[in-house]
């Protein structure tokens, strides 16, 4: 009765501690049907923690629709440019906890509606309409249309006109990047037109803004091309590190061409300077930013024109096995591994080089010894273990010479080149007997091993008896000799 209720609490322990580090969505419900394609996924709050992940994909655990898209602290997110139609849509939550890598909660899923109408007109929300002195070097900017899939953007520089672009489909976006420059001092004409398998929207209202002077120290025009350039360098920049904690600092280096750097951590909102080479040494975890600049010359005036690039350094380190928990079933045993660390570990068993599976349970394991391995997914080492591979007489040695010459003055197990420890194998002393039953000696099987002496005498040469216990209780009996 006091096991079953310790196996109680623990199992309760184990619930509320994964309660507390992970949530599941809420909206839609598990199973739900004939969800909007723009509808708000929802998740109840987890307090204590530094932001949340949100994967949507068309499997368990999928990462195809969307990959760890962050919210921060919002429990909450609504696709910029909707769901898509008719699919089983996985989400899984992952949960940020402060210093350590993202948790992944359980999954739930829920299928869209099938889309059966043409998607409405959509509006402009940058730059505004009729907005003055918007720059020449601008991106058009709409808002999402329920069930579109596509735009066609058309632009010209009179009402209806279509000059610089006409009838261009962009995709499942809301934002356009124009290859041009706008003319300076005019008014641009701008329609965009939602569309999806069912058609396109009704004729849709225009709408148009007037561009400004360019006065820009940082821009300059081409006087044989008319093209206006940005003097800033291009910066081409991952956004995103591991650092093991088992390594030195990470090396990372500027590419591409500039005229200075600048690594910057930012720290509660400070901006910290830590160097102005092009190479650097991070030797910390935490949020950061590479500023890129070229000297420009204006009126003998020398000014900066700089780009930023943020990205994150966060950590990772070598998985400890903290034990192995055995559980015998109808088909051979479950094998559960138990680890510790901040990296996010994957497991194979008796190939390192895998499968390996994120799950750290086997099942249906045959009978006999295996290696377990555990690597982590961010590069930062791998760890083995050996479990169950019992005692075998093959262990012990079946003479020794205890006459000083140093070879094979002790008598000892014969530690196993794959075992790291040898209690992992054998429990308790080696008990060693004469040949008439009488105790000698416990030898230590992590000591050097027994010198052939009894209470301080040596014995005579002949034969010896031992008993070992392996760790899982089989009882190892044999005999060797002694020759002086």
């Amino acid at each position: 009765m006091k096991r079953n209720m310790l196996n109680i609490i623990v199992l309760l322990a184990g619930f509320f501690a994964y309660t507390q580090d992970c949530t599941k969505v809420n909206f839609p419900v598990d199973g739900a049907t004939n969800i909007a394609v723009d509808a708000t996924i929802t998740w109840p709050e987890v307090n204590g923690i530094n932001g949340y992940l949100i994967s949507l994909g068309t499997s368990v655990n999928g990462t195809d629709i969307l990959s760890r898209e962050a919210t921060g602290i919002n429990n909450f997110y609504t696709a910029p440019v909707g769901l898509p139609e008719n699919t089983l849509i996985y989400v899984t939550i992952s949960v940020l906890l402060f210093n350590a890598t993202p948790t992944d909660c359980e999954s739930s899923s829920f299928r869209t509606m099938d889309v059966t109408t043409a998607p409405s007109c959509t509006k402009l929300l940058a730059p505004d309409d009729n907005a003055a002195n918007v720059t020449v070097v601008t991106d058009i900017i709409w808002q999402y249309s329920s069930g579109a899939t596509s735009y066609n953007v058309t632009i010209g520089t009179s009402s209806g006109g279509n000059e610089l672009l006409y009838k261009y489909n962009v995709g499942n976006v809301l934002s356009y990047n124009p290859p041009i420059d706008f003319p300076q001092d005019v008014r641009i004409y701008v329609s965009i037109i939602p569309e999806n398998e069912n058609g396109s929207s009704a004729t849709c209202t225009e709408e148009s803004f007037f561009t400004g002077h360019v006065d820009d120290p940082c821009e300059a025009l081409d006087l044989v091309t008319g093209e206006v350039k940005y003097l800033a360098p291009d910066i081409n920049f991952p956004t995103l590190f591991i650092k093991c904690n088992n390594s030195g600092p990470l090396p990372v280096i500027a590419e591409g061409q500039a005229d200075g750097f600048r690594w910057i951590q930012i720290i509660e909102g400070d901006e910290v300077l830590l160097s102005e080479n092009r190479n650097f040494q991070l030797s910390q975890t935490g949020n950061f930013m590479l500023e890129a600049y070229n000297l420009i010359d204006r009126s003998g005036i020398q000014i900066e024109c700089a780009s930023t690039k943020n990205f994150n350094v966060i950590p990772s380190e070598l998985p400890i096995i903290e034990s192995i928990d055995i559980r015998p079933l109808y088909l051979g045993k479950q094998i559960t591994i138990n680890t510790l660390g901040l990296g996010n570990y994957e497991y194979a068993m008796d190939n390192k080089n895998g499968p390996y599976q994120d799950d750290s349970v086997f099942f249906n394991v045959t009978e006999g010894s295996h290696m377990i391995f555990v690597r982590d997914k961010n590069g930062c080492g791998l760890v083995s273990k050996l479990i169950e591979r019992g005692l075998k007489l093959e262990d012990f040695p079946n003479f020794f010479t205890p006459n000083g010459d140093g070879i094979n003055d002790l008598w000892q197990l014969i530690h196993p080149p794959e075992i790291k420890e040898i209690r992992e194998i054998v429990k308790g002393n080696i008990s060693i007997f004469d040949r008439y039953g009488n105790l000698l000696i416990e030898v230590d099987p992590s000591s050097k091993g027994w010198d052939g002496n009894f209470n301080g005498n040596p014995v005579p040469s002949a034969d010896y008896w031992f008993k070992a216990i392996s760790f899982n209780q089989k009882v190892i009996n044999g005999h060797f000799t002694l020759k002086r």
